[in-house]
């Protein structure tokens, strides 16, 4: 089978789970690795950076799928020659000044009208009550959250961006998947630079979608996923 690491994104609330739908679609084909990153689930936070972190989880090549901060991973993977693939996904990696809507999602706290908040900036349309509960629940069970992103912020942003020498040396194939109205990771500080840069790139935009096009589009974003894995030499 085909070793496929998923590296999630950033935000208070979120675990690898929130790949659930995507390792469903991609069933028996793959041999799906999908980690908790430092401080979030049940992956302790740890004093590295993430990238130092993500270098051990590969033993050798394979494809590699990340959403926002776990997207700039994949890339930083994918520049050592770790990554036979990437499935980049409203994605940080290009350098750029720290958005607005990422200064909020890091710095949100675990409060209802916060988690209503956060999932207004991460949803093209508005969050109904159970999602909001839900979220809720799931930033609560990470009460250090906060201790992962303090501000100021841009240091973040920095240390998850590369060079357009080290994106322009990657040689695998990437797929750039972005909502046209993220507010977290806006489309013109990320995918449209990646997509004139990275040598071998191809992007899917949707409409009317906001920083959560797996959640937002699941089965049209799980079709191009799995289409991208399987298609030789795509």
């Amino acid at each position: 089978m085909v070793p496929v690491l998923l590296l999630h994104g950033s935000g208070p609330g979120t675990t690898a789970a929130a790949w659930n739908p995507l390792v469903e679609a991609l069933g028996e084909r793959f041999e799906v690795i999908a980690p908790d990153l430092p401080g979030f689930g049940a992956e302790p936070k740890g004093a590295r950076p993430l990238y130092e972190w993500a270098l051990d989880l590969v033993d050798e090549p394979c494809a590699v799928i990340g959403n926002s901060a776990g997207g700039a991973l994949a890339l930083m993977l994918a520049a050592r020659g770790l990554a036979t693939k990437v499935v980049a996904v409203g994605s940080m990696g290009y350098p750029m000044p720290l958005p607005a809507g990422l200064d909020a999602l890091w710095g949100t706290g675990p409060t209802e009208a916060e988690a209503r908040a956060l999932l207004d900036l991460l949803f093209y349309d508005p969050p109904g009550d159970e999602a909001v509960a839900a979220r809720l629940e799931a930033m609560r069970a990470q009460p250090q959250y906060r201790e992962l992103f303090p501000a100021p912020r841009q240091r973040w942003v920095d240390a998850l961006s590369l060079s357009e020498t080290e994106l322009a040396s990657i040689t695998a194939p990437v797929l750039l998947i972005h909502g046209i109205n993220d507010r977290i990771v806006p489309p013109e500080h990320s995918v449209f630079p990646l997509l004139r840069t990275l040598p071998d790139a191809r992007a899917h935009l949707f409409g009317r979608c906001g920083h959560a096009s797996p959640l937002e589009y699941t089965a049209e974003f799980n079709h191009l996923v799995v289409t991208f894995l399987e298609t030789p030499d795509a």
